[in-house]
């Protein structure tokens, strides 16, 4: 299979996978389910809609590319030392899922050598899919998208979920970046704030200690829409990061915003 063909077949498998994942979901939306906690350090909710979509996803990796490993969130993984290792988030946002609160999606992304390479942000309750990387720019629902100038930080909006979900150490380092952009906006919208910056819709992302499920499929996104995404030290994210992420549009002010927030861990 040349290059080509075999990053077409690429995406064109990430669409059949929010394709499914996404019909599985939307069939449990709004509707009354069980609702469990994780038995690990986290105790987060999940659902049949998160197990049985992550199930159906990897049944479609092992019949198109055997050879392929992958990592989920609900079930774990497969052949995860493999060259190329699809990472799998069913619902990331299953809170706002199980509240009605239709910014939940689903994250598909492709490591190559423990590198992001291909990337998806679908939000099936919105009809949206941003998909980026495997040789071509991010598009969303086929159409190009582009983050977006910004001449300074203190102009820049930055989305996080939320303090309470910072260490002490890390909530200062944020309220440096927050001063410094002195537009701050907190929860709700769970992976969307990245598609927001891939669109240029906002500026700035920034979250501590993603796991590699919340971050492998945003940054090819972002990174092949024009943005910036590295950890808060300025390095590229890999399978082996901390999962501190900041994601710019611009890289005037991701430059701007590493400098404020000065982080040393």
């Amino acid at each position: 299979m040349t290059a080509q063909n075999f990053n077409a077949a690429c995406v064109a498998l990430v669409h059949r996978l929010a394709d499914t994942s996404g019909e599985i979901v939307l069939h449990h939306f709004r509707t009354s389910l069980r609702v469990d906690a994780k038995a690990d350090e986290t105790g987060s909710p999940v659902t049949i809609a998160d197990r049985d979509a992550e199930t159906a996803m990897s049944d479609i990796i092992r019949a198109a590319f055997p050879d392929h490993g992958f990592i989920g969130e609900e079930h774990g993984g497969h052949n995860q030392n493999a060259e190329w290792v699809w990472v799998l988030d069913p619902i990331d946002g299953t809170q706002s899922f199980i509240n009605g609160v239709p910014l939940f999606g689903t994250l598909i992304g492709l490591l190559r050598n423990g590198v992001p390479w291909l990337g998806c942000i679908n939000h099936p309750a919105l009809s949206q899919r941003w998909i980026g990387g495997g040789g071509a720019p991010t598009t969303m629902n086929g159409a190009p998208v582009r983050t977006r100038a910004c001449a300074d930080i203190a102009k820049a909006t930055v989305y996080a979920t939320g303090p309470e979900y910072l260490r002490t150490n890390e909530a200062a380092a944020f309220e440096r970046l927050a001063q410094a952009s002195k537009r701050r906006r907190y929860g709700g919208t769970d992976c969307f704030h990245y598609a927001m910056v891939a669109s240029g819709w906002t500026d700035m992302a920034c979250e501590a200690r993603l796991a590699l499920h919340d971050f492998a499929a945003v940054v090819p996104v972002i990174l092949n829409a024009g943005g910036t995404v590295t950890d808060w030290n300025g390095r590229p994210l890999t399978r082996g990061s901390t999962g501190h992420i900041l994601a710019a549009g611009d890289a005037g002010v991701h430059a701007q915003a590493l400098k404020a927030l000065a982080w040393s861990g």
